[in-house]
């Protein structure tokens, strides 16, 4: 006969890892606008020719990479951080800071370089930041940055490329 400890435990393990699943949710699932267009549209294994894996994972299936993995979070050179799939120039390295998340974070875009979406992924809504060129998922914003904006645009550095001022500028 079985105990009703061991039954009760039993549905409770199960009703966690159903739990634990729900919350790792699948791809992110971005509410985007409708078929929407972007200047550079490619296919599928265009994409995936273009991107390494990684890349890939981030831009097209919103994916993130570890914290504090990304190269990019300890540059500090004037320059300008781009798209990884289209080149699109997102952010100065003037308006970069160190947040401490273990992400590249940036307090302002430069002009008409991103988009954004409401990802609703693990139970919650974020705003989701993306290339306005080719719609490729860059990270999140977040309104617990420095002045002026008080925004934290934490990117995936995967998802960027870093282009250094010509000596000229700096």
């Amino acid at each position: 006969m079985i105990d009703r400890r061991i039954l009760l435990a039993s549905a409770a393990g199960l009703a966690g890892l159903l739990g634990l699943r729900w919350l790792r949710g699948g791809p992110a699932r971005a509410e985007t606008k409708p078929a929407q267009k972007f200047e550079i549209e490619k296919t599928d294994a265009e994409w995936r020719a273009q991107l390494t894996p990684q890349q890939y994972h981030i831009l097209r299936e919103h994916g993130t990479e570890p914290p504090f993995t990304s190269p990019l979070l300890k540059e500090h050179r004037k320059g300008t951080f781009a798209c990884a799939g289209c080149d699109l120039p997102l952010y100065s390295s003037e308006t970069k800071f160190e947040s401490g998340t273990g992400w590249p974070s940036f307090w302002k875009p430069l002009d008409n370089a991103v988009g954004e979406s409401t990802d609703t992924t693990f139970g919650m809504a974020r705003t989701e930041i993306h290339c306005r060129r080719c719609g490729g998922h860059l990270g999140h914003v977040f309104d617990d940055g420095p002045k002026p904006t008080g925004l934290r645009y934490c990117m995936d550095g995967l998802a960027l490329v870093f282009h250094p001022a010509s000596p000229s500028a700096t």
